[in-house]
């Protein structure tokens, strides 16, 4: 029945958001925006099952932003599909390269270790104007949709399709993921790493590969982003775009692929009515509201509804 209950609350969301955007043209890049931070939020949730935290995971969003801009200004031609592939490929090529020395390190040397490479790649960014538009990004020109031209507005709507079908696809993926022997690794690495290298199971082995899926999910929604824009700045990569993903993710909780979504929805919902009845004080109003989460509901939402009476969450998930 939990299960059930799950999976039709997934859909409905789903229905609602489609609703939505076919009705709400000015609801679409909001949807869109919520489910890209929801994206990168989770690829933050995989690393802090393992009780990391990356302070500088935005630069994946940056790098798989300009990947899938060059591609669109290299081959005019190119699908944006294919625009968005080459843009997650080169976040997984790059967090590779990473991993191989990032996973060496835990605690707050982790997290500042990436917040530094963030910083080199934000201001090589902002430097490089001849390749990457110096502050102003990089624009670029819409491309074709499954090989279709569209509109601006039928390009937003096709996008908003594909965004979430990308979000609730890549979520059963992750969770699947969390519940496999590699996820349960990743949950021992934060209790126990020295009991997993006395069974034999290389901890740095499994953090790295964990940190590349990581380095993935961020590149896709810099990516999706980058291409519903036809716009990357530096700002995608920037240190303050990292920590609204770590703040997200804190929201929503790691217990479920799905909290990073209903901590984005969160975040967003805030966010615009923030800004519009306290235009200049919502960071207040942001800070406040994860101030009450770490007293009231450390676990985050997916936590606090786990100790709910009634529980929503699918067996898999406990």
């Amino acid at each position: 029945m939990r299960r059930t209950t799950f999976i039709a609350a997934v859909a409905a969301a789903v229905v609602l958001m489609l609703g939505a955007g076919w009705a709400l043209p000015w609801s679409r890049m909001p949807i869109i925006t919520f489910l890209c931070f929801g994206l990168a939020a989770l690829g933050l949730t995989v690393l802090m099952r393992a009780g990391q935290v990356s302070f500088g995971h935005a630069m994946y969003a940056a790098i798989g932003g300009y990947a899938t801009a060059f591609t669109v200004r290299a081959f005019p031609g190119a699908d944006g599909l294919v625009a968005v592939a080459a843009g997650v490929v080169a976040s997984l090529a790059i967090g590779a390269v990473v991993a191989a020395f990032v996973s060496r390190y835990r605690g707050i040397f982790f997290g500042m270790l990436n917040l530094g490479l963030s910083m080199v790649l934000f201001s090589l960014a902002g430097k490089l104007y001849g390749w990457t538009g110096g502050t102003d990004g990089l624009r670029f020109e819409r491309p074709a949709l499954l090989g279709m031209a569209l509109e601006r507005g039928q390009f937003e709507l096709a996008m908003l399709v594909l965004t979430l079908a990308l979000a609730v696809a890549v979520a059963w993926a992750v969770q699947r993921y969390f519940v496999s022997s590699s996820g349960q690794v990743m949950l021992a690495i934060r209790t126990n790493e020295t009991r997993l290298e006395y069974i034999g199971l290389s901890a740095r082995m499994v953090l790295a590969e964990g940190y590349v899926l990581s380095a993935g999910l961020v590149g896709l929604a810099g990516a999706l982003l980058a291409l519903v824009q036809s716009l990357v700045t530096p700002e995608s990569g920037y240190w303050i775009r990292s920590g609204e993903y770590v703040f997200i993710a804190i929201l929503g909780g790691s217990g479920h692929a799905a909290g990073a979504f209903l901590g984005a929805a969160v975040f967003e919902l805030i966010k615009l009515a923030a800004a519009a009845y306290f235009t200049n004080a919502w960071q207040i109003l942001l800070g406040a509201t994860l101030i009450a989460v770490i007293f009231f509901a450390p676990q985050g939402i997916v936590g606090w509804r786990r100790r709910a009476p009634r529980q929503t969450l699918p067996q898999e998930a406990r």
